[in-house]
């Protein structure tokens, strides 16, 4: 229920920002810096829920298997797969893992 808590909050701040942000500097364009900032928060969010969801809420209870489908990932972006694909494959790989260890 927390998760979904903070991922709605994530939405209405991030929604808020988006609505203010021309209200607030009418026809000018925001520095460059202010920009990238403002892009960079939200993948930023996005990691720290995936790792508390991965690591447990007190961060002692490591699922190995969710772990190692998100180590397929980049490791399929650095070999070039499309995201779509590297997506799929890290669900392969979890619950394969799973399938595997629930023997």
């Amino acid at each position: 229920m927390t998760l979904w808590l903070a991922i709605g909050a994530l939405a209405v701040l991030s929604f808020t920002c988006k609505a203010l942000g021309p209200a607030l500097f009418g026809g000018r364009t925001m520095p460059p810096r202010t920009q990238a900032v403002i892009a960079l928060t939200a993948p930023a969010l996005l990691a720290g829920f995936v790792t508390v969801d991965v690591l447990g809420p007190h961060w002692n209870t490591l699922d190995l298997t969710a772990t190692a489908g998100l180590a397929a990932v980049p490791l399929l972006l650095w070999c070039r797969a499309p995201l779509p694909v590297a997506l799929i494959a890290a669900v392969a790989v979890t619950a394969l893992l799973r399938l595997v260890l629930s023997r």
